[in-house]
């Protein structure tokens, strides 16, 4: 069997489309939709079945995936990293969101960089759930760290930490709210207060008062701005309220920079998840940088 239709097909079965595989291997449409044309003659069975949006695979197409891709993954990694270099130092790609990544998973695996000649080189990339999700279906990266279950079984993801996320404001923001007065009246103390968040959305926020107060956010965002730490900073200059996750506002909460307007009983949590493509656990720094993240992990509840 050639291993580029194998290729091909994997790729195909981890994008969900023929678009999308095309583009990430860098072929056109039609060759794609010819290459997998020609595996499933030469299988004699079909291994996707056409929609309108993509692609979903038959069960033989999931068996042929599930038993190829690790290899297939494998063949691929001593392809990039040569014969001739040496094979004790290995290249790990990690990716996932911005803020988290620089602020816990990276300084947990720098310690494993160039340790005793046992250890790797380290790139990082960042992206939301989706894109870092696809790209580690693609090949792309080694470990991803995501917000969002990834789904199939070409992926496995493991449960790595619980974020705590907390509603703040500046002091002088804090003290015209008052504490007693919002643990009172609840949100309806907090409309038309100007709110500070990294999507026009509101994601942090409109998922804190669902938990907390059990309605939508009667605001729209005086600031919004991608990075988590643009929103602390805008928060302490006096900018509106936020919800930030705990690990990211500990030391201003600690200095008095900004105020906590909340303690809830059950404050909310957004689970983080770290993901591999299943079989590449066999590589040993995949699996040493796997299982560093988790032991670090129970530190940062």
């Amino acid at each position: 069997m050639d291993l580029a239709l194998l290729r091909t097909f994997v790729t195909v079965h981890r994008a969900g489309s023929f678009t999308r595989a095309a583009a990430l291997l860098g072929l056109s449409q039609p060759a794609v939709t010819s290459q997998i044309r020609t595996l499933e003659r030469q299988l004699g069975r079909p291994l996707f079945l056409r929609q309108a949006r993509g692609v979903t695979p038959t069960t033989i197409g999931d068996e042929l995936a599930h038993k190829a891709a690790p290899h297939l993954d494998a063949l691929v990694e001593i392809a990039e990293t040569g014969l001739e270099e040496d094979s004790s130092v290995r290249t790990l790609h990690l990716a996932g969101p911005l803020e988290f990544t620089a602020a816990r998973a990276l300084p947990a695996l720098t310690t494993l960089t160039g340790q005793d000649g046992q250890g790797f080189a380290l790139r990082a990339s960042f992206g939301n759930a989706e894109e870092v999700i696809e790209g580690l279906s693609a090949g792309h990266h080694d470990l991803a760290i995501t917000t969002a279950r990834p789904r199939g079984p070409l992926v496995t993801a493991t449960p790595l930490c619980d974020e705590e996320h907390v509603l703040v404001a500046g002091p002088p923001l804090a003290a015209r709210i008052g504490p007693g007065k919002l643990r009172r009246k609840g949100a309806s103390v907090l409309e038309n207060l100007p709110v500070v968040e990294v999507h026009e959305s509101l994601p942090l926020v409109a998922r804190y008062w669902a938990a907390v107060f059990d309605t939508r956010p009667a605001a729209s965002g005086a600031v919004i701005v991608p990075d988590l730490r643009a929103v602390l900073a805008c928060v302490a200059a006096g900018a509106g309220l936020a919800v930030l996750p705990r690990y990211l506002c500990a030391p201003a909460l600690k200095s008095g920079e900004v105020v906590a307007l909340l303690d809830p009983a059950v404050p909310p949590l957004r689970t983080y998840f770290l993901a591999v493509r299943t079989g590449t656990l066999a590589m040993p720094h995949i699996a040493r940088a796997h299982e560093w993240l988790l032991r670090a992990a129970v530190d940062w509840a």
